[in-house]
């Protein structure tokens, strides 16, 4: 069943009866009973204990469902992120969330089927957690980067709740600058629904070499994320991006286009050639996410090694290497002004 359909399976009008919010709930099977006004205006909603207090208080299978609406609902807008739809549901301990716009009209419906990938998946992932983030200086005197919030909630904790809508459960934070902060916060990831273990870097071991303490390989592609991103990328079509190319290694990449603020010139020696006037430069760049084949790991040294000279190592090879286009928002946090941008976009 498509959002769509499932939303309008959950969907009654407020003249209705107290039978029909019975069926609205057995036909959308998420707890959850949408009521709206003639301009599809979410009054409130009705769930299993709604009915039951509504029985208590007398109601019959022929009484009208208005007189019962519980109008204190939870509910988000449309840019509403993954991460916060998750804690709200855990938090709550609820299994759909509606989505309406400024003027209460309702616009879809977060189920946690859809927000938690609809599967599980085997793959592993590593977090790169263990850098030091010195260009946020004097905030990660403190605080290791990962752990600096964006809308009260640390980085890493909104990377961890990402991974889990995509149906991903084992996680491993390679960590190495004030790990203990990170080691507290998380624990074994119990209290998030996910396994999480622990690659303790002795020396900064740069953005592949943390990978080399895994000890062994896993079975399935291995997700590897820097961890210090921003993004509701599509962490399931990389991974099926990757299976279906056949690639040994695969990197995410996001557009990039900047605008020079000067005419430019192009010259031959002493004579000038050409001119342009505040030329707008458009390139893919890195965006700190990899997908790899497991046997890719027996090349990563136990010291520090970056995942460019893993992958140019590929390269040169002459082995097949895909480059997934992140369409969705991505912000890589590494300096004060990108952090600023982060903080904005989700306020």
């Amino acid at each position: 069943m498509t959002n769509e359909k499932r939303m309008a399976s959950c969907k009654l009008h407020q003249s209705m009866k107290v039978m029909d919010a019975i069926q609205a709930l057995e036909r959308g099977a998420t707890g959850i009973a949408l009521i709206t006004d003639n301009n599809d205006h979410l009054l409130g909603i009705l769930t299993d204990g709604d009915l039951r207090r509504a029985y208590l208080e007398g109601a019959t299978l022929d009484s009208p469902i208005l007189p019962f609406i519980n109008r204190n609902y939870v509910s988000v807008t449309p840019e509403a992120g993954r991460a916060e739809v998750i804690d709200l549901m855990q938090a709550r301990v609820i299994q759909a969330i509606p989505i309406v716009g400024p003027d209460r009209r309702l616009l879809g419906l977060h189920t946690m089927h859809e927000v938690f990938g609809g599967r599980d998946r085997s793959n592993w992932t590593v977090v790169m957690a263990g850098g030091r983030g010195s260009r946020l200086n004097p905030m990660t005197e403190t605080v290791p980067k990962p752990m600096v919030k964006v809308a009260g909630r640390p980085i890493l904790e909104r990377i961890v709740l990402h991974l889990l809508s995509f149906g991903i459960r084992r996680i491993f934070l390679s960590v190495n600058y004030m790990a203990q902060v990170i080691v507290d916060h998380f624990g074994d990831g119990s209290r998030f629904g996910c396994r999480i273990e622990y690659l303790r870097e002795d020396q900064p071991l740069g953005t592949a070499g943390g990978l080399s303490l895994l000890g062994k390989a896993p079975e399935d592609p291995l997700l590897v994320l820097n961890g210090d991103l921003i993004t509701e990328a599509n962490l399931g079509d990389l991974l099926d991006f990757h299976q279906k190319g056949g690639y040994i290694a695969t990197m995410g990449v996001r557009q990039y286009i900047h605008q020079i603020p000067f005419g430019c010139v192009d010259l031959d020696g002493t004579l000038l050639r050409r001119l342009q006037e505040k030329p707008v430069l458009d390139r893919w760049v890195n965006a700190g996410m990899y997908v790899l084949d497991p046997a890719l790991l027996a090349r990563i040294p136990r010291k520090a090694f970056d995942m460019t000279s893993l992958f140019e190592n590929c390269i040169e090879r002459g082995e097949p290497v895909g480059a997934f286009k992140v369409m969705e928002d991505w912000i890589d946090v590494g300096n004060h002004d990108q952090l600023l941008r982060a903080q904005q976009g989700n306020s």
